[in-house]
């Protein structure tokens, strides 16, 4: 068989400059895999934040981002979860400590631009890695290449090409996955805060009864928030500003941190529910959002991103130099890692999700036992948040530090 180099199939593309787009690419220069990242930089301003787990850390660590980002990160060193609907049957508070499973952290959050400037910065510093500087407008299999076809009329041809495209994917298409997708009656709006209390690195989710209102550490005295509401009331909401704004989200926040202000800009975002049949096929490979989609709980969406963005390096970096990296067995040994973390955290976040949005009693009462066996239950409630922060089975090696205290928290 003719290798790569032969016959001027390029072994690797990313399409697409998100996180995990970003991450696939500096992993897989990690692993020595040539690679193409075919993305625009970013124009626009993004207020979201994004909670890395310990695991996420540790693989920004070793792909040398990090340090960059460390300054602008607040540690999340305590999680609450706190009933805040009207119900009959309400849930008990719980609260889970990262030194409860020997961890200073279960992760850090930062500003979605810094986090993106970082990596950006990364992949300008790294030699493995070349970058196109433009969309890919079309995507085409064969029997061994992936055509694509940029923007500019340019055409490449890769062996693997890995979608971090989103959700709207042309990768996914190409290789004609089936996607599954529902929506939910929601709309996620996010703001930037700062308070006149100190959050103490603590991260409280207020369960409403029509989602999370997340509140979720920055440096200093500021946070992060992502409101989770009913369309009609995200319409509301999206008007009000200053002073009106500012009480709204305090009057959310049970005034935990004091008088907030919050800063100018937010994000709306309707949320859905939607899951990729498989994670690869026909030489593509997805990441992140291309591969599925679910509601902002527990920082569960992106850090599942991270792992398949480091998976796919793992899986194309044990090809030897000249194979064939898009390969059946690449690509099926990529779907056996990812199946069952996928689809184990789609239903966990859907189940969860569904439970708010439910008037009936015995669903009220087997979300509100559940909690209570978790604040309870020592050992189940440890087992869950290790499993959260780095579930065993399906983190790769570069999320895996060998030393957790390692990651400091100053």
């Amino acid at each position: 068989m003719a290798n790569a180099a032969e016959t001027g199939v390029l072994p690797c593309a990313v399409i697409g400059g998100g996180p995990a787009g970003l991450i696939a690419a500096l992993a897989l220069a990690h692993f020595k895999v040539p690679v193409t990242l075919v993305a625009r930089r970013p124009a626009g301003i993004d207020n979201r934040t994004t909670a890395l787990l310990a695991g996420s850390v540790a693989a920004l660590e070793a792909l040398g981002v990090w340090e960059a980002c460390r300054p602008y990160a607040a540690p999340l060193r305590v999680m609450r979860i706190a009933d805040d609907t009207s119900r009959l049957w309400r849930a008990p508070e719980v609260r889970f400590e990262a030194e409860e499973i020997g961890l200073p952290a279960f992760g850090w959050n930062i500003e979605n631009s810094r986090l993106i400037a970082a990596l950006w910065d990364r992949v300008g510093a790294t030699s493995e890695l070349d970058h196109v500087d433009s969309a890919a407008k079309s995507i085409e299999m064969g029997d061994m290449r992936v055509t694509i076809t940029l923007s500019d009329g340019v055409t490449l041809a890769v062996a693997l090409a890995i979608g971090a495209d989103g959700r709207h994917s042309l990768c996914r298409k190409a290789a004609g996955i089936a996607v599954r997708e529902r929506a939910t009656p929601q709309t996620a709006l996010t703001y930037i805060m700062s308070h006149a209390r100190p959050h103490h690195d603590i991260s409280t989710e207020f369960h409403t009864e029509h989602g999370p209102f997340t509140v979720v550490p920055l440096p200093g005295n500021r946070s992060s928030i992502v409101c989770v509401v009913a369309p009609r009331e995200a319409e509301r909401l999206a008007q009000l500003s200053g002073a009106a704004l500012n009480a709204e989200i305090e009057r959310r926040c049970h005034s935990i941190l004091g008088k907030v202000e919050v800063e100018p800009g937010h994000g709306a975002f309707p949320l859905m529910v939607a899951t990729a049949e498989r994670a690869a096929a026909h030489r593509i490979a997805l990441v992140g959002e291309a591969a599925h989609v679910f509601p902002p709980i527990g920082a569960q969406g992106l850090n599942l991103g991270l792992r398949d963005a480091v998976t796919i390096a793992e899986v194309a970096g044990a090809v030897g130099p000249g194979g064939d990296r898009g390969a059946d067995s690449v690509t099926i040994e990529y779907e056996r890692r990812r199946r069952a973390d996928i689809g184990g955290r789609m239903l966990a976040v859907d189940i969860l999700n569904r439970s708010l949005l439910s008037d009936l009693l015995p669903v009220q009462g087997l979300r509100g036992l559940g909690l209570y066996a978790l604040d309870r239950v020592g050992v189940l409630r440890r087992a869950l948040m290790r499993e959260g922060v780095a579930p065993r089975a399906a983190t790769p090696s570069l999320m895996r530090p060998s030393d957790a205290a390692a990651i400091a928290v100053t």
